[in-house]
This record gives C-alpha cells, structure tokens and sequence, in this order.
C-alpha cells in the first residue's frame, strides 16, 4: 500500500527525534499527528475534501441544514423543478451576509417574500457529524415551493488515528504529512532549533508541491489551458 499508516508514523516520529515512548507517549503523538492534519487542511484546499448533497427546500421555510461535517459551502445549485428529478433549468445563488438576507426579506414590512431563492447566507457554528445541527444555510427569497437544490461543499475529512490507520493525506502526502509532525513533535520538545527549522523548511517546500498539484494540476487540462510551459533564461549574448 503506498503512503503510510498510523502506526507506522508513530514509529517514524520516534525513530527521527530518537525520543521513546516515555516521553512521546501514544496521547501526546496522537494530539501532535492530529494537529498536523489540520494544519495541512488549512494550508491547502484538497480536493478530496469537496462533497455535494442533493435536497429539497420546504415550501415557506427559510433555511436548510448544512451537510454533515461541512467546513464551508463553495457553491448551491437551485433547479426549477421539485421533487427527486435533476431536470430543467438551475441557477446558482449568490452568497450574501446573514444582514443582507434579513434586509431584503423586510423590504415591505410584512411576511418573508417568497419564490425562488437568488441569495443565500451561513449562519450558526461549526457543524458536526450530522445534518441536524446548528449549522445552518438561509436563503431568500423564502422558497414557495420545494425547490430541488444541490449544495457544493468541503467536508472535514476522517483524521487519521489509530483506530483509522490511513486517510487521504497519509496515503498521498506522506513525506509533508511526515515532516509537519516533526515540526510540532520538535515544537512540543522544545528543540533543538536548528531540527525544528529543518523540519519546518522540509514541511514548507513539500506542502507548495501539494498545493500546486491540487490547486494547479488537477483543476486544469492540456486542451483548455494548453500545455504547462516554463520559461528557461537565455544565456547573455
């Protein structure tokens, strides 16, 4: 299997800052590998983590809940029709603040406009393993039918642990996901400083080459955007 599982980055982590596990106790390097994790979701917008859920609004209700483990919303889809079916026309909403929503539905002092929603707004925390939280998604106008809707979103991936040997980033990032664990292992330490800038620049340079694949390469075609091409200097005449 290519990548590296949970235990074997524990031992890795061990063997590298010849450090045992009296010290680097199962707790600590699990609170250390986690917290490398999310460091790596926030550097870079992988694309394993985007998601879509199909739903349907209710007829004069005005929010939805947001999808499970969703960490941010990237685009919804309303089509014309309701019911199950992905037919007909869609458009996409317009995100707006939570205060401009509520502005445009007091405009004439009486009940929530209704129609077809243009605009929608997050509201409420971090939402967790299930869609029934306070996480929640407003639109308007109000829905006056049950619009079929399809919610684009990035979702926060299953961590890596020792009850989940490999995910994602441990499966294709393993060198980055490596060398941010030995920056915060060499962090929790306390040195030496010189490890835990190696290990620092090591994290820094893989995870510009994980960006750049996943931001860059994957997002881009040879037939739309033609061939990368890097300029080479010519030498001085």
């Amino acid at each position: 299997m290519a990548g590296i599982t949970y235990d074997t980055l524990v031992t890795q982590i061990r063997n590298y800052t010849e450090v045992d596990s009296n010290v680097l106790t199962t707790d600590i390097l699990e609170n250390i590998i986690l917290n490398s994790q999310y460091r790596i979701l926030r550097d870079v917008p992988i694309d394993a983590d985007k998601k879509q859920q199909l739903g349907n609004f209710v007829a004069g209700q005005e929010s939805i809940n947001a999808p499970a483990g969703c960490l941010f919303v990237r685009g919804i889809q309303v089509y014309d029709t309701n019911g199950s079916a992905i037919t007909g026309a869609n458009r996409w909403l317009e995100k707006k603040d939570m205060t401009y929503l509520q502005e445009y539905q007091d405009v004439t002092g009486t009940s929530a406009a209704q129609g077809q929603p243009k605009y929608y707004a997050m509201f409420g925390g971090a939402t967790g393993n299930t869609d029934t939280t306070s996480g929640r998604i407003f639109v308007a106008p109000t829905p006056n039918t049950t619009y079929r809707f399809r919610v684009h979103f990035n979702k926060m991936p299953d961590t890596l642990e020792s009850s989940n040997q490999s995910n994602y980033i441990s499966l294709n990032f393993p060198n980055g996901l490596l060398y941010c664990c030995l920056s915060e292992t060499y962090g929790f330490l306390k040195g030496p400083i010189d490890m835990l800038t190696l290990y620092e620049n090591k994290y820094k340079q893989e995870v510009q080459k994980f960006a750049a694949e996943q931001v860059g390469r994957r997002r881009r075609d040879d037939y739309t955007d033609g061939a990368v091409r890097i300029p080479i200097n010519s030498a001085n005449p």
